[in-house]
Parts: C-alpha cells; structure tokens; sequence
C-alpha cells in the first residue's frame, strides 16, 4: 500500500515542516506582544526576585507550549478535511487486506463516508478549541498551569484518535452518537492512537511521512479486531 502512503506522507511533511517554522515566529511573536502590551518584564525586574521570574519564565513556556498545540490542532484537523478521501479509501483498502477479500471503491458509500468525516472534524475541532482555551485561561496559574500542556496533549490524542477510529466504526453502519460513547468507552484505544501519532513525529522526515497512514492503519487493524457489535457482519 506504499502508494496510498508515501504520496500524500511527503506532501503532509512538507506542509509539516512549513507549518512549524510558521508557528515559531508568529507564537514567539504573540507571546513578545503580549508581555510588552502587559509591560511583565519591567514587572518582574521591579520586583528583583528571582523566584518571581521564575514563574514567569515557566509560565512563558507553557503558553508557548498550549499555542503550539493548538496551532497542530488547527493543522491537524484542516488535513484530516483535506484528506478524508484518502484517509476512508486506506481504511477500506486494510481492511480488505485483513480479511483477504477483493478490493472495490463503492462511490457512493464514499460519498457518506467522506460527509461524515468531514463533520466530525469539525465538530472534534470545535469541542477540543474550547477545552485549549479553558486549558490556556488555567495554565496562566502559576504552578497549576504548568501540568496543562499534558492535559492538552490528552485530549489532543483523544479526539485525533477518535477520528481514525470512526472510519472503521462507519463501515460498521454505527451513527456518530453510537461511535462517540464507543470511542469513549475505550478511551484507551483512541488515546494510544493518537499518541502514535503525536509521538513518530518525533522521528524527523520518516515519521513525519509514516504518522497520518499509520494511524488510520493502526485505527481499521483495532476495530477489526474487537467488534464494538459482535451480532453484526463485517
């Protein structure tokens, strides 16, 4: 299936890598911004207390920590809408493999497949926007804040992991609601997932290429193997 991987692998690693330099100057841009508009630094150096530019300097971080993250949402999701097509033709296409049957493209199955892909992104973008900003309005706590980005980081491989899952969940003829409360039931199956995914990036080139066609892989390889609903056919 190298074909239906390294294609659309090397154009999202490009826009990865295009992506990210983007980030670093417009979020280190951000943060400078706000710390002038909030003159923090004449603040801090008033106070000449090294414990109190501490905080300020962790707090810094995990800011830049939760933009970060929340930029990769924006990306994320913007990819998962852009190729959705791809993303249902791979699911169907392992699938078939696993259970060594021909492989058909049935268009107008795709064309629901595709729509209801499209709306979850959307919908996972909007409920996982609004937890970063209540992460992001909690992580201004000095010390409390600090763990947020781990927070942010769970429900970024949560609602990542429910996408690639929910592929597989359709082919099952599971409405959304239904696909919801599953993924939710096994937390641990769309969490692992997405940390799949998260953590290859940190494989420069390969696994910026490998991560989007493994974790639609790895999403059809799982719920092949544990049917939410035994009763019903494969």
């Amino acid at each position: 299936m190298w074909k239906w991987v390294l294609v659309p692998g090397i154009i999202y690693a490009i826009l990865f890598v295009i992506g990210i330099g983007f980030f670093i100057q417009t979020a280190s841009d951000v943060i400078e911004f706000l710390t002038y508009r909030l003159n923090l630094n004449e603040f801090v150096q008033k106070l000449k207390s090294s414990w109190i530019g501490f905080l300020f300097t962790m707090g810094g971080i995990t800011v830049w920590m939760i933009l970060l993250l929340f930029y990769f949402s924006v990306f994320k999701y913007l990819w998962l809408i852009a190729c959705s097509p791809l993303y249902a033709l791979l699911s169907q296409r392992t699938e078939a493999i696993i259970a060594k049957e021909s492989f058909r493209i049935d268009y107008s199955k795709l064309k629901v497949t595709l729509n209801r892909a499209v709306i979850l992104a959307l919908s996972n973008f909007l409920r996982q926007t609004l937890y970063l900003l209540i992460i992001f309005f909690v992580s201004l706590i000095p010390i409390i804040g600090w763990i947020m980005p781990l927070v942010a980081i769970f429900f970024e491989c949560f609602f990542y992991g429910y996408s690639m899952l929910d592929y597989s969940l359709e082919r099952l003829n599971i409405i959304s609601e239904d696909s919801f409360a599953i993924t939710n039931k096994n937390k641990g199956l769309a969490f692992g997932n997405g940390m799949l995914f998260y953590l290859m990036h940190f494989l420069p080139i390969i696994g910026w290429v490998l991560a989007p066609a493994y974790a639609i892989v790895a999403a059809t390889i799982c719920i092949h193997q544990y049917n939410p609903y035994p009763s019903k056919e494969k």
